[in-house]
């Protein structure tokens, strides 16, 4: 089978064997998978990471021990906790400090004919939602996790800032629980205290500083982006103003599956490429030109 593989910032598509399928987990075959901004920034070296990324997918269950996942659509949990911590224990697997994640950590990722993952991870897909729409359900629901970090009133205005593919899932996710959003692109930053809820959604090592810059004294600092490299930003203004910094990583699969069954969020239009997965060295690149939003692979 055809597998993508990251190493040393090249990207590669190798033939290897079909992954074997534990107890408990299932093989799916892999449908679509994203690229996303992590995807790049491994190849960028985050997490020294060598190896197949890929952590946005929608596949087909082709074995597991649950039966009625067999032929079905999936979505799935990307972090794999190791089960016996407190953090487990506590349906909290997505900070275990052994855990493994889909395609960053410890694990191969879904950019590959077949993987697999545990059954417990899996999510059917509604027959109403597109594979090409399902494929949003992981980026959906990390954007969906900012509501459940921090409760922001109905009506609230937020700034979002970024306006590619999770920045805009963000706006969009917030808009469908009734909250006031004003998104920034990159140059359209006002470093103004204007705001009581600001999202550094922006990719870039220089998103936080902006968005402190925009945040009210007391303000809430939500912190999306995923960067390869250390971020310097001077904390004064943190102190002086006592801004709280949030950090946001992934959210709940339900409420994306949701907000896409209801057509809450449209997703659509954010796609810009879909090429094969034997073309991913292209699709690589062209993910990370300015400007384009989400390149899907298609197995």
């Amino acid at each position: 089978m055809l597998a993508v593989h990251l190493d040393k910032g090249k990207v590669s598509v190798l033939r290897v064997r079909r992954p074997k399928r534990l107890p408990g987990f299932a093989l799916i075959r892999l449908i679509y998978g994203g690229i996303c901004n992590t995807d790049l920034e491994l190849q960028r070296g985050y997490y020294d990471f060598s190896g197949t990324p890929g952590h946005e997918f929608v596949g087909e269950v082709v074995q597991s021990d649950t039966t009625n996942l067999i032929g079905k659509r999936v979505v799935g949990e990307i972090n794999i906790g190791c089960g016996e911590c407190e953090f487990c224990w506590f349906g909290k697997g997505r900070h275990c400090a052994t855990r493994s994640v889909l395609g960053i950590l410890k694990y191969p990722g879904a950019f590959r004919e077949f993987f697999t993952l545990p059954d417990k991870n899996l999510l059917i897909v509604p027959d109403s939602i597109t594979d090409e729409q399902a494929v949003f359900t992981e980026p959906l629901a990390a954007a969906c996790r900012v509501w459940e970090k921090v409760d922001i009133p109905e009506g609230r205005e937020v700034a979002v800032l970024g306006n590619g593919k999770l920045g805009r899932l963000i706006a969009r996710a917030l808009e469908a629980r009734g909250v006031k959003v004003t998104s920034f692109g990159r140059r359209d930053y006002k470093p103004k205290r204007e705001y009581d809820f600001v999202v550094d959604a922006t990719g870039s090592a220089e998103g936080l500083t902006q968005a402190i810059a925009m945040a009210r004294p007391k303000g809430i600092l939500i912190l999306k982006s995923t960067i390869h490299g250390l971020v310097p930003v001077d904390l004064a203004a943190v102190i002086v103003n006592e801004l709280v910094l949030v950090g946001s990583r992934c959210g709940t699969f339900e409420d994306a599956l949701e907000l896409l069954e209801k057509k809450k969020v449209r997703v659509d239009d954010l796609i810009s490429d879909v090429m094969p997965l034997s073309q991913a060295p292209k699709a690589f690149k062209r993910a990370a030109e300015r400007g384009v939003l989400k390149v899907l692979l298609k197995a």
